[in-house]
């Protein structure tokens, strides 16, 4: 019986991943994982071999890889590369950045906007690192409270500012699907730090902001 072709690990160095789907009828992308899949698939009742499952395991793995990249990135290394001394002294906010992330109690997804300021002190960094840190800690193994603490905490330590403001709104899969199953309801968190944590003023400009 010949060798199956295994495939190489999804990159996410680049932020985002290649392809999801079986390049070949052969491919074995992690034998492990996949093995996990099929006996889940059996102990569900289905049949891992029939033709709709029968790739799915290896589809599983790959994305189980790539929602879960956040723990091979670093988030001083994205903010490193990208941090330029700039006289600047007023709030920087970017708002409604779309996030995903998995409950880790259910393995279920949760997803929304996440909305981040912070009080420059003497270095900006470039916008779209902003929006992957939040993706370093988002394609984790989460729950929303430990998210936004720490996005801030990561932001605050390596950017030097003043002070950093997170705020995330996200919809859980596991109340809407299972559970209570509470369709329309949203849950809101927020971390405070630095100037945003001890003064009120600051804090309330850059809830205006994010209400809009």
């Amino acid at each position: 019986m010949a060798e199956q072709a295994r495939a190489p690990k999804i990159v996410t160095h680049s932020h985002y991943a290649t392809s999801f789907e079986a390049e070949s009828e052969a491919e074995v992308y992690d034998p492990r994982k996949e093995g996990l899949v099929r006996e889940m698939l059996d102990a569900l009742g289905e049949d891992a071999e029939r033709e709709g499952l029968k790739r799915t395991p290896l589809r599983v793995a790959k994305a189980l890889d790539f929602l879960t990249s956040g723990y091979q990135m670093s988030a001083e290394e994205i903010i490193k590369k990208a941090l330029f001394e700039e006289d600047a002294k007023e709030m920087v906010i970017v708002r409604d950045i779309e996030f995903y992330s998995m409950c880790e109690h259910h393995m279920l997804p949760f997803f929304g906007h996440a909305h981040v300021g912070y009080l420059p002190n003497g270095k900006v960094v470039g916008l779209s690192k902003i929006a992957r840190v939040v993706d370093v800690f988002a394609r984790r193994l989460q729950v929303q409270e430990r998210l936004t603490n720490q996005v801030a905490d990561a932001l605050m330590e390596h950017l030097g500012a003043h002070g950093v403001a997170v705020v995330m709104e996200a919809s859980h899969t596991c109340m809407m699907m299972r559970g209570v199953q509470k369709q329309r309801s949203t849950t809101v968190s927020s971390a405070m730090r630095g100037t945003f944590e001890s003064d009120p003023r600051t804090r309330a400009e850059f809830m205006s902001f994010v209400r809009g």
